[in-house]
C-alpha cells in the first residue's frame, strides 16, 4: 500500500441507528477534507448506502475488501460484514450494539497493527453494545484494556482542556475512589500530555476540589484537606506547576479556567457540566495516556434526531483536526527527543 504522506484516519462508526453515519457523511461532503488525511470507514456499503439514501447525502465512497487496499485521495469503506442487518434508525437495539462493536474492534484492530495511524470514533450507546466482549462503561475503559498505558479522558476545546481524575463510575464511589496515588498519575498523565500532544513546554495545570468549598475545613468533608491539598504540594514540590484545590463553581463561575493550560475534575460531571455548558457542540473527546491517538465528538448518538438530516457534524470536524494536530505534535516530539540523545 503506497501511504505517500497522508496520514490515515480510522473512524469506527458507532450505533448503526444513531447519527454517527450521518456526522461522518456531512465531515466528507467536502472534498477538501481529503487533503489533509486519508479516511478509512469500517462498516458495510450496504450499511452507508442505506443511511446516505435515508438522509439524501451524495457522498462518494470506495469500498474495499481489506485495509491494505487503501486508496489516497478517496473516503475508503472497509467491508467487514456482508450480511444484511436490520436498521432501525432512532432505536436502541440489540444489532445497533451488535455491529457498532463489530466496527470498533475491527478498527482498533488496524490500529494496533499500524494499519491506520490514528483513531476516531463515532458515538455508541453504553447499553446495547454491552456483551462478553465489551464489558466497559465506554469506549476509554475499552481502549486502555486494548492499547498501551493508561487512559485520562480530556474534553477539550482550543481554549479549554478538563480531564478526569475518576472516569464512568457512580457518584457513589467517588469519595471512595479518590486517593493521593490516582491523583498523582493523573497529573502526570496530563502533564505529559500537555508537552507531547499539545506543545506546552510548562503546563500550567488546575486540580479542582471534591466537596462544595473544597470541604469548608472539614465542614462539608475532610477529602479536600486530607488528601487532596498535601497531594499537590507534594507535586508542586516536583517542580511541576500545579494548584488548587479549587471550588468547581467559582473557578468556572470567575473565568479562571482561562489561566490554565489543563483542569482535572475529580468525577465526570463536575468537569463535563461546565465544559458543556461552554463548548456544546464543538468539544472533543481525547483519550491521553495512550500509546495511540483516538478522539471522538463530544455529544451521543443522538437517537432523538437520528434519520432526520439535523446532526450537526462540528464536534466531528473538530475531533478530526484535534487528532491530526496531536498525531504531528507527538512525532515532532519524539523527534526532537531523538535530535537530543544525538547532541549528547
Amino acid at each position: 500500500m503506497d501511504k505517500s504522506n497522508k496520514i490515515i484516519v480510522g473512524i469506527s462508526i458507532g450505533d448503526i441507528n444513531g447519527i454517527g453515519i450521518e456526522i461522518i457523511l456531512k465531515t466528507f461532503e467536502d472534498k477538501r477534507m481529503l487533503e489533509f488525511c486519508t479516511p478509512v470507514l469500517f462498516g458495510s456499503n450496504k450499511l452507508i448506502s442505506y443511511h446516505k439514501k435515508v438522509l439524501k447525502l451524495n457522498n462518494s465512497i470506495h469500498g474495499i475488501t481489506s485495509i491494505d487496499k487503501i486508496v489516497h485521495g478517496k473516503v475508503n469503506l472497509v467491508n467487514i460484514w456482508k450480511e444484511d442487518v436490520k436498521i432501525e434508525i432512532g432505536k436502541i437495539t440489540e444489532a445497533g450494539g451488535n455491529y457498532a462493536l463489530k466496527s470498533l474492534q475491527s478498527a482498533v484492530s488496524a490500529l494496533k497493527e499500524n494499519k491506520i495511524d490514528l483513531l476516531i470514533t463515532a458515538p455508541i450507546n453504553k447499553e446495547n453494545i454491552q456483551s462478553e466482549e465489551f464489558d466497559f462503561p465506554g469506549h476509554t475503559e475499552y481502549l486502555e484494556d486494548n492499547l498501551e498505558g493508561e487512559s485520562l479522558m480530556i474534553l477539550m476545546t482550543d481554549e479549554l482542556r478538563i480531564g478526569l481524575i475518576t472516569g464512568h463510575i457512580p457518584i457513589s464511589q467517588v469519595a471512595e475512589t479518590i486517593s493521593s496515588e490516582l491523583i498523582k498519575s493523573k497529573v502526570e498523565i496530563m502533564h505529559t500530555s500537555l508537552k507531547e500532544d499539545f506543545n506546552i513546554n510548562k503546563p500550567k495545570i488546575a486540580v479542582l476540589g471534591l466537596n462544595p468549598h473544597c470541604g469548608d475545613k472539614g465542614v462539608i468533608g475532610k477529602e479536600d484537606d486530607e488528601i487532596i491539598r498535601p497531594t499537590i504540594k507534594e507535586i508542586q514540590e516536583t517542580g511541576k506547576l500545579v494548584y488548587g484545590p479549587y471550588a468547581a463553581d467559582g473557578f468556572f463561575g470567575s473565568k479562571t479556567h482561562q489561566k490554565f493550560d489543563g483542569v482535572l475534575a475529580m468525577y465526570h460531571d463536575q468537569g463535563l457540566a461546565p465544559f458543556k455548558a461552554l463548548s456544546f457542540g464543538n468539544g472533543v473527546n481525547f483519550t491521553a495516556g495512550l500509546n495511540k491517538v483516538r478522539t471522538s465528538p463530544d455529544h451521543g448518538t443522538g437517537f432523538d434526531i437520528a434519520g432526520k438530516n439535523k446532526a450537526n457534524p462540528a464536534s466531528f470536524k473538530e475531533a478530526l483536526f484535534t487528532s491530526l494536530h496531536i498525531y504531528k505534535n507527538r512525532i515532532e516530539y519524539q523527534n526532537l527527543i531523538k535530535g537530543a540523545l544525538k547532541t549528547k
